[in-house]
């Protein structure tokens, strides 16, 4: 089945361009050059949204903020420029990336694969993990150890879920901050150091391993 994505632009010479582009290498191809048919286009289930900020009458986050309880896929937005407000607001609605114009169209390309197999990972990914004595039940939220279950706090697990699933990788606080607390969020990015200690701490007490590793001067990952 061909991957749905769905372009929103009211610029058409860029839509033409983009359409082109993603029809060539696979994509099917819906459209739309302002809001309302956007609104329209994305009751047709897309796999994913480039969904331009700069539109008249209804504008990108507007679109954004009224689909987004309804469309779980990536939304990308494509913008002419990017302040860290523009970001903050984005990510608020619901925005999942930004594309700068001018871009390059190879890179937008990968871009939205990128988030296409991220998509498919979390869709396909076990219920359950299996880190030696750890077991963590994603669809329960549970996490027990050598079959004695351990409480964690809804953040502490959030996070939990988020390095094991990304096992092997780094991540700073700020971007395990955003992704666990996202803009809406109050506090800063130290709060991740003290609900990790928490985590260390509980797993410590049962004789676990702590499984979460830090990288010195980098940030935090998931071994195990």
């Amino acid at each position: 089945m061909q991957t749905k994505i769905l372009i929103v632009d009211d610029e058409i010479d860029i839509v033409n361009l983009l359409r082109d582009y993603f029809e060539i290498i696979g994509y099917f191809v819906l459209t739309a050059k302002n809001g309302t048919e956007a609104l329209d286009q994305a009751g047709k289930e897309p796999d994913i949204i480039l969904l331009d900020i700069n539109m008249p009458a209804m504008d990108g986050l507007e679109v954004c903020k009224i689909i987004r309880n309804h469309v779980s896929c990536p939304i990308l937005f494509l913008t002419a420029k990017i302040e860290d407000a523009d970001k903050i607001n984005g990510f608020r609605v619901g925005g999942d990336d930004y594309i700068v114009k001018p871009f390059s169209i190879d890179e937008l390309g990968a871009r939205v694969a990128a988030h296409l197999r991220r998509e498919t990972r979390n869709q396909t990914k076990s219920k359950v993990n299996f880190a030696g004595d750890l077991v963590i039940d994603y669809g329960e939220r549970t996490v027990s150890y050598k079959h004695e279950p351990l409480s964690f706090a809804k953040k502490e697990f959030d996070i939990i879920e988020f390095l094991s699933m990304n096992s092997g990788q780094v991540f700073d606080k700020e971007r395990i901050y955003e992704c666990i607390w996202s803009f809406d969020g109050k506090g800063d990015s130290s709060v991740v150091a003290e609900h990790i200690r928490r985590i260390r701490a509980k797993l410590s007490m049962v004789g676990g391993m702590s499984y979460i590793e830090t990288v010195w001067g980098v940030g935090y990952k998931w071994i195990g």
